[in-house]
């Protein structure tokens, strides 16, 4: 997982799904396997906890790429939706369309230094009125509800 994790690039959407495909069939080859099916397996229907790759990641990423000069940063993307049912979906400002539109917004930290640079953290921002509809969140397969902040201090404490 995590060599698939540090293997894939940031690519448009478009070009994700292709390069995943040929990220799969190069660590099979690596492993000495015909066919990626395999890991496929593992990333699609495998259990696994999202939060313990990012751990791992963060241990990969220092051991690798880490250094003094490092920097974090935090961007938020925000993801076009229609309805009202995705979990944190209302309409918000989203710098990706550059106006307020119906959407979700999620917070991405990433890793940079002079020797490469890796996505290691996200969170799906919810709005305060999500947070306080109980009916609606009990909907939702939410892990861990934090409270409504307006900073981005209880990102990554």
């Amino acid at each position: 997982m995590l060599e698939y994790r540090c293997g894939l690039p940031t690519a448009p959407n478009k070009q994700r799904e292709v390069i995943g495909n040929a990220l799969h069939r190069q660590l099979a080859e690596e492993r000495g396997e015909s066919t990626p099916y395999k890991i496929q397996q593992s990333l699609y229907r495998g259990v696994w906890s999202a939060d313990l790759v990012r751990d791992e990641l963060r241990k990969y990423v220092a051991r690798r790429i880490g250094e003094p000069g490092g920097v974090l940063v935090v961007d938020e993307t925000g993801f076009l939706r229609q309805g009202k049912k995705s979990a944190g979906v209302r309409w918000q400002y989203s710098e990706t369309a550059g106006r307020v539109e119906n959407c979700q917004i999620g917070v991405f930290l990433t890793y940079a230094s002079e020797k490469g640079y890796i996505m290691i953290d996200r969170e799906l921002y919810l709005p305060k009125e999500w947070l306080e509809d109980k009916e609606r969140c009990a909907g939702q397969a939410f892990h861990q509800i934090r409270s409504f902040e307006r900073s981005l201090r209880w990102l990554w404490i």
